[in-house]
């Protein structure tokens, strides 16, 4: 398992840094320039040309690139061209931001998901089924954005019993401490529902399958003729053979939260990565993207190595094999 762990690291590293390159020479090619902020009458252009020269944009693109993967493997993400600040601290700030998000999304994600799978394949082809079958297409067939913005009309302009926007109210900070978490958690339902709530309806598709096939098995029916209650027999016996290849959908599933968080986080003002990222694709603020991508990137990778784990875990039969890969 550890020279599994260092090999899958090495990859990874080399698969940060493709993508890095791959994103540096996208972002200069792409029309734009970041200086264009800055023409204005009351600024002469010696002054943009002296600000250009200042963040190096005016040497050739080829060695911008290797002075900018000088200072990145060294750990330093450059300064920000919008905001004039160090790269470092504006992750500071976003990535807590969006964890809680992406965390409480994939939770729900998860813990729904699973749930409505497992109890519709235990009532198959009863009504509860073919309902959760018909809701989950529907919601899985909603665009994202189109969702968010019907539950802010709903619930925040309509109703008006959750707010539409931010990570918090203005002011809450004075109250105290579970004030202050409960106006978080308030924020925080409407995004988190858009983005895991919504997602969870393939998850359910998943988990159906794979526990309708594991229930055809042989040991299940034994496991029934020993007198175990259906509730043993679902969560004991059959969901720990149903959750290998749901493991593995998880691991992969993170990639599109993240991604699905840069929709979410725009629409609903969430200070986090999304937001960010827009933001300064816009300006086209060459360090923070950069800097953003590496973290989504390792994020991504962490996921699907996490999932790799669990899947050997989960089963004792697959091993890590001398190549580094699975083996039975």
């Amino acid at each position: 398992m550890t020279i599994f762990l260092l090999k899958r690291a090495g990859q990874s590293l080399l698969l940060v840094l493709i993508v890095l390159t791959i994103t540096f020479f996208m972002l200069h090619l792409a029309p734009g320039d970041p200086m264009a902020r800055y023409y204005h009458p009351d600024i002469s252009p010696d002054t943009v040309e002296l600000m250009r020269e200042q963040f190096g944009l005016d040497k050739p693109l080829i060695q911008q690139y290797f002075y900018w993967m000088g200072s990145f493997l060294r750990g330093d993400f450059g300064v920000s061209l919008r905001y004039n600040r160090p790269v470092r601290a504006l992750l500071a700030q976003a990535i807590p931001n969006t964890l809680r998000l992406t965390v409480a999304a994939l939770a729900l994600y998860i813990i729904v998901g699973v749930l409505l799978g497992i109890m519709s394949a235990a009532r198959r082809y009863s009504l509860l089924d073919r309902l959760s079958t018909v809701g989950a297409l529907f919601v899985y067939s909603i665009p994202s954005f189109w969702l968010a913005l019907m539950l802010i009309l709903l619930f925040s302009l309509k109703l008006g019993i959750l707010p539409s926007s931010h990570m918090q109210s203005l002011g809450v900070s004075a109250r105290g401490a579970f004030p202050l978490f409960m106006d978080r958690l308030s924020h925080l339902i409407l995004p988190a529902f858009v983005l895991g709530v919504a997602s969870a309806a393939g998850m359910a598709r998943y988990t159906r399958g794979s526990m309708l096939d594991v229930l055809r098995e042989d040991y299940i029916r034994t496991a029934r003729a020993k007198g175990l209650s259906e509730g043993q027999v679902l969560l004991k016996h059959a969901l720990r053979n149903a959750a290998l290849p749901v493991v593995t959908i998880i691991g992969l599933s993170i990639p599109f939260l993240l991604g699905g968080a840069v929709i979410t986080e725009k629409i609903f003002s969430w200070p986090g990565m999304g937001q960010l990222t827009v933001d300064s694709i816009y300006a086209r603020d060459y360090p923070v993207v950069l800097a953003v991508n590496f973290v989504v990137a390792l994020m991504v990778i962490l996921g699907n190595l996490l999932a790799d784990i669990g899947y050997a875990l989960l089963d004792p039969r697959i091993k890590v094999g001398p190549g580094g890969g699975r083996s039975s």
